[in-house]
């Protein structure tokens, strides 16, 4: 059965990787910047219409203020990434915003900016797909009349590629980011040579049309709330430039230097990608609006419900190349396409934030392993399931999903710049070297900048986006937050109770039974109580059985073994490929083969829980191994149950059950026994 379901998953993954060959997957730079950046770069195809459309409110009398709003968008894209530039050297582990929140401003702020962090990147899967459709689905009508399904096959698309490693899907990855930016750079050195070297008058498609503002002659404060709220639309342009910090690991060395360049050259090319585009908007006189429909006026009178808006990227580059031109459509198809890998930056970054969150136990301890190709499979899958539900719930639309995004990441904006002030200010109070203490205090001056704006920021997001939607992106933070404080919680006191005792205690006791093979996976009361049972099995041989899955906790159980003096010999399984079931099979079937009349006993011990969710953070490697080793000829399992405080609650619901004798479960004698009394009927059960 297990060939049956490997040989597929090999063609869709790909072969399984050893552990040794992880540096093999580390990025240079070229390859990192689609890996991580394809977010920020992709946003500039959407951002510059989010702009547009909101100032279409007020009529064509507001479009003037987009060159203003572009500046300010600038001004702080440039300002978050010199601040990042400042976390990458001074935390290059990956932890990023949750590291440098967590050990900066406490437990509390680092869950609150993980939260943020994993709740947008789910939306950023969601918001780039369903954009890159809406994009193809201009030229393909069956993308538009089954957008939801289109938009859930890319995401399973997107997922295998994944699977198959961060490497191999960042090079193939990086093939159609570098046709977009190049082409973006392109449309904008030809639209200006057009424009003021030959004199073109280049037109929009909809340059024609005109607006009917929904509120027309807006002025004091409704005038700056629309204002603000265009701002926050474009300040989408800004999201992904923290997976960068996150993925500093992925890297080739120098980690920290390659990353912090790699987020210069993002931040430069996605600023003047961003600036170009609003500018030849300006100059092609583009036109958007919420409602096309009616909005949208022809001669005086609406364009009507068959009116297809087109992304205001698409109708520049119709301006500036020509409809039908090879490059027009040679940028449309990199456009959709890149929308598609913007995904991509989520891919990478929440499954490694995931692992690290798993490796403090915020998250189920699955998380933190790595797949056959050395990605961390587990949060992938988790990370596809999340935002195909949310592509399925708000029918793949952009424009109803945007309305939640950009929350979350202005919330790990601040935090982390505002960890990093109190990161340089700990580190000033000890340095006495004036060079140092010059570059500390220009470093914090400029993330105590990034704090206060990118905070003024997120004032302005929540104020005007929270009745469309933003109060969903709060909602998911909360439940992430709980979620996440639940499961550490659970760790903790699951740790405590099972923690090993120095001294010798009723765990060491040896029960009357015998065994050949006791697995281990670390010291604890579970393990001690395994060991005592097995000692008086009186086999012929007796040994304790681990895989080398972690180097170090490997290593860290050797130091414990011997230091306690544990009388069992310790055996250690080399498993490149980070598996724990095969390598265990192989070598009980190895020791079979040697003595084929002999039976190995191999035991295992368990946790017994009370609660159903309890059995999804435990017994999972236990449960595959107990399965393949059933169906092993002359192999004995026996499971050591060690009971957690939690089992009292299902041993109360047995009791209960016990106690209450359900219709229909007694079973009855013969049928003319009509009248029992409640002694008679339970001695017939």
């Amino acid at each position: 059965m297990s060939k049956l379901t490997d040989v597929p998953k090999r063609i869709l993954i790909g072969r399984a990787l050893r552990s040794d060959r992880l540096g093999e997957t580390l990025l240079p730079k070229r390859v990192a910047l689609p890996v991580f950046a394809s977010d920020p770069l992709s946003s500039v195809a959407y951002a510059p219409g989010e702009v547009l459309l909101v100032l279409s409110v007020a009529g064509l009398s507001a479009y003037h203020f987009s060159p203003w709003i572009a500046a300010a968008v600038v001004v702080l894209m440039l300002t978050v990434v010199a601040s990042y530039r400042q976390n990458v050297h001074a935390y290059p582990s990956g932890g990023g915003d949750y590291e440098v929140a967590g050990t900066n401003l406490g437990r509390r702020a680092g869950l609150t900016v993980a939260s943020a962090l994993l709740v947008d990147y789910v939306l950023t899967v969601a918001v780039s797909i369903s954009a890159g459709i809406e994009n193809l689905g201009s030229a393909v009508p069956f993308v538009v009349e089954h957008k939801v399904a289109c938009a859930i096959g890319v995401i399973v698309l997107l997922t295998l590629m994944n699977l198959r490693g961060v490497k191999e899907s960042g090079t193939l990855f990086a093939i159609p980011t570098y046709v977009f930016v190049t082409g973006i750079f392109a449309m904008i050195a030809w639209g200006a040579f057009r424009g003021l070297v030959l004199g073109d008058e280049m037109r929009a498609p909809t340059a024609d049309l005109e607006i009917e503002p929904e509120h027309p002659g807006l002025a004091g404060f409704a005038l700056v709330f629309l204002l603000l709220r265009a701002f926050s639309s474009g300040c989408a342009a800004l999201t992904g430039v923290e997976a960068l910090s996150n993925g500093v690991p992925a890297f080739r060395r120098p980690k920290a230097r390659n990353a912090a360049t790699t987020l210069a050259l993002m931040g430069l090319l996605a600023v003047t990608m961003f600036c170009g585009i609003i500018a030849l908007a300006a100059v092609t006189k583009v036109r958007m609006a919420e409602n096309p429909a009616e909005d949208l006026l022809r001669d005086g009178t609406p364009v009507g419900a068959d009116y297809i808006q087109h992304p205001v990227i698409s109708q520049v580059a119709e301006a500036v190349f020509g409809h039908g031109s090879v490059l027009f459509i040679l940028l449309a198809a990199a456009t959709a396409l890149v929308l598609f890998l913007a995904a991509n930056t989520a891919y990478n970054g929440f499954p490694l934030l995931g692992s690290i969150l798993a490796q403090d136990r915020y998250l189920p301890r699955q998380l933190h392993t790595r797949g056959d190709r050395l990605a961390f499979s587990n949060g992938i899958v988790l990370l596809a399931g999340a935002a195909g539900l949310l592509v399925w719930v708000y029918g793949a639309d952009s424009t109803r999903l945007i309305q939640l995004y950009i929350v979350g990441v202005f919330v790990a904006f601040t935090l982390s710049q505002s960890g990093m002030v109190r990161h340089w200010n700990r580190l000033l109070a000890t340095e006495t070297d004036r060079t140092a203490r010059r570059h500390m205090i220009r470093s914090r001056a400029i993330n105590a900048f990034g704090a206060c704006l990118t905070g003024l920021v997120l004032v302005v997001v929540l104020v005007t986006k929270f009745t469309h939607g933003a109060w969903v992106a709060l909602l998911g933070m909360c439940i992430f937050y709980g979620t996440m404080t639940a499961i550490r919680r659970h760790y903790d006191r699951v740790f405590e109770e099972i923690a090993a005792p120095e001294a010798p205690g009723d765990d060491m006791v040896r029960p009357s039974r015998v065994h050949s093979v006791v697995l281990v996976s670390k010291i604890h009361r579970p393990a001690l109580r395994a060991l005592a049972y097995a000692k008086l099995m009186r086999s012929d041989s007796l040994e304790a059985l681990t895989v080398n899955v972690d180097p170090e906790e490997t290593r860290d159980l050797r130091e414990e073994w011997e230091r306690r003096g544990i009388d069992v010999p310790l055996k250690v399984l080399d498993s490149p490929y980070r598996e724990i079931t095969r390598p265990v099979i192989e070598y009980v079937k190895s020791l079979r083969r040697e003595s084929p009349r002999d039976v190995v006993s191999v035991i295992i011990p368990e946790y017994v829980v009370g609660h159903w969710y309890e059995h999804l953070l435990h017994n999972q490697s236990a449960l595959r191994l107990k399965g393949r080793l059933l169906f092993t000829p002359g192999v004995m399992v026996t499971s050591v149950p060690y009971q957690l405080r939690s089992s009292e609650a299902a041993k109360r619901r047995a009791r209960k059950r016990q106690e209450w004798t359900a219709p229909g479960s007694v079973r009855r004698g013969p049928a003319e026994r009509t009248k029992e009394t409640p002694a008679n009927s339970r001695s017939d059960t």
